[in-house]
């Protein structure tokens, strides 16, 4: 990776701004307010690498920036909030315009909304005449935010703006665009933008581009790729002259509500501790190391065979072959657990999720662990294994963990197929948190035919269809690949059995109720 260390001196020209990254604290909060005191913190850090933010609101504490901003040497762009509320917008408006009065000195611009038509809150003529009343009465240049194309759709903005304020996110757009030509694309959009308003300044309001979360097509979230993005483009627009502000300046975990994992991740400090993601030079790793993961793999293989050899020693020493598939398995258990865990801690943001998909985890854990005890014994369907393990409770065989596991992971992971399916914008590919168990019932599955269940029939068709369905809008998307072969692996064996019966035909013997 090039060295784009930046000339001595110099900073980021703007960087956005949100106090809301302590934990419990969210703009969704209609009483909370950040302290002088945190975002005396939050500025402080943030005047090592910049010498302005953008702010998009007056709420909440952050009439409070443009203060500290003087105390830090920074400047401000201010931002007023404007939504479908009416008089919260007037009241919004008179505060954002009475501050940029008075920190005249801090506030480079007033920015009168943000992406306020993108979000269909107010119209072009209303926003025009919003923008121009407060023009009227604002001591400091006025601008609006939106991204590049309603500029170009409600171009009569322009006249009651001083400056265009267009946003660029090469990873949001509609035909998301690959790292390797995000720089190319700002460079076309910025001089597009520029053609469409002569004589109007632009400035790129926002840019940047994720750490984590869920590929778009060719877009991957990833920290090495931020890293690139920032380092190129800051070196163009210094070279070009160009007037910018990055989005963000540290990690907003509140926005995962909105946008999933990926909208948590735009930022280059981390929300605990400010802590820089990574060096503006230098080189730029996606992991730290390979502890975990290695840790993840010996433990789970360790447990694994001494499950396996529990009352068994001599007879799987005897069979080597054995031991080294139960030992092979753990240790693959163990590394597909730790990767998900690390997953975890990234995108699962509330309650519901730890919850609902840590059962699922689990269950994925505890099929590996009966695999281990697993004497090769003929599966049942579903229904059938859970009635028997309501009678027998601890003593349960582990064929009848195994079909019952099967039951539920599947049912679990066609509610997943079908949210992803529907809602995929916003949502993670769940590959790593039914791997495992597509590994064991997919292996189990073309091996045995064994019988399942209607309703595991029915899963299993929609697994596969909603899989399949995902997967074509993005054909070159790894991330969408790894889901359609994961839901495979898991789904398609289970249609090959017969509703009940063996392969042969012959019906599975019942243990009397």
């Amino acid at each position: 990776m090039h060295d784009l260390r930046l000339a001595a001196g110099e900073k980021l020209r703007c960087v956005s701004y949100a106090p809301f990254h302590r934990p419990g604290q969210t703009p969704f909060d209609k009483n909370i307010v950040i302290s002088r005191q945190q975002i005396g913190e939050d500025l402080k850090a943030l005047a090592a690498i910049t010498g302005c933010v953008r702010i998009y609101a007056v709420d909440a504490g952050l009439d409070q920036v443009p203060a500290v901003a003087r105390e830090l040497g920074l400047t401000v762009l201010l931002g007023a909030w404007i939504g479908h509320d009416r008089q919260k917008n007037t009241r919004e408006l008179e505060r954002a315009i009475a501050l940029a009065n008075e920190y005249r000195d801090v506030v480079r611009a007033l920015i009168v909304g943000n992406e306020v038509l993108l979000r269909h809150e107010r119209t072009a003529s209303e926003m025009h005449a919003l923008i121009a009343s407060a023009r009227a009465a604002s001591a400091v240049p006025v601008t609006y935010a939106d991204v590049w194309e309603y500029w170009l759709e409600n171009a009569q903005i322009a006249d009651a703006v001083d400056f265009v304020t267009v946003h660029i996110l090469p990873f949001w757009e509609d035909e998301p665009v690959d790292i390797a030509r995000a720089l190319a694309h700002i460079g076309e959009i910025r001089a597009r933008v520029g053609a469409h308003f002569p004589g109007k300044t632009v400035l790129i309001g926002e840019t940047g581009w994720p750490s984590a979360g869920r590929q778009r097509e060719d877009s991957l979230p990833s920290k090495v790729n931020q890293a690139r993005y920032i380092r190129e483009f800051i070196r163009r627009a210094h070279a070009e002259g160009w007037d910018y502000n990055l989005i963000e300046a540290i990690d907003q975990p509140w926005k995962r509500q909105l946008e999933g994992t990926v909208g948590g991740y735009w930022g280059m400090l981390t929300a605990d501790g400010l802590q820089p993601k990574f060096p503006l030079a230098g080189a730029v790793a996606e992991r730290d190391g390979i502890a975990c993961p290695l840790t993840g793999a010996m433990t789970g293989a360790l447990a694994a065979l001494v499950l396996a050899l529990i009352g068994r020693v001599r007879t799987l020493f005897r069979q080597p072959w054995r031991l080294a598939a139960v030992t092979l398995a753990g240790a693959t258990t163990g590394l597909i657990a730790v990767l998900h865990a690390e997953h975890a801690m990234l995108a699962y943001e509330s309650f519901t999720d730890w919850s609902a998909l840590g059962v699922v985890a689990l269950a994925a854990v505890l099929a590996g662990a009966a695999l281990t005890r697993w004497q090769g014994d003929a599966l049942a369907p579903a229904d059938a294994a859970w009635r028997r393990i309501r009678q027998e409770k601890l003593a349960s065989s582990a064929a009848d963990i195994l079909s019952a596991l099967r039951g539920f992971i599947l049912f679990a992971a066609a509610v997943a197929a079908i949210l992803l399916l529907v809602t995929s914008r916003y949502r993670d590919f769940p590959s790593l948190l039914y791997l495992t168990p597509a590994a064991i019932y997919g292996v189990i599955g073309w091996w045995r035919k064994e019988p399942l269940s209607r309703p595991e029939h029915i899963c299993a068709a929609v697994v596969t269809l909603c899989a399949i369905g995902r997967w074509l809008p993005e054909p070159a998307n790894p991330q969408a690949v790894y889901w359609l072969l994961t839901g495979l692996a898991l789904a398609l064996p289970a249609l090959g059995g017969r509703f009940g019966k063996r392969r042969d035909g012959s019906a599975i013997p019942q243990q009397s109720e």
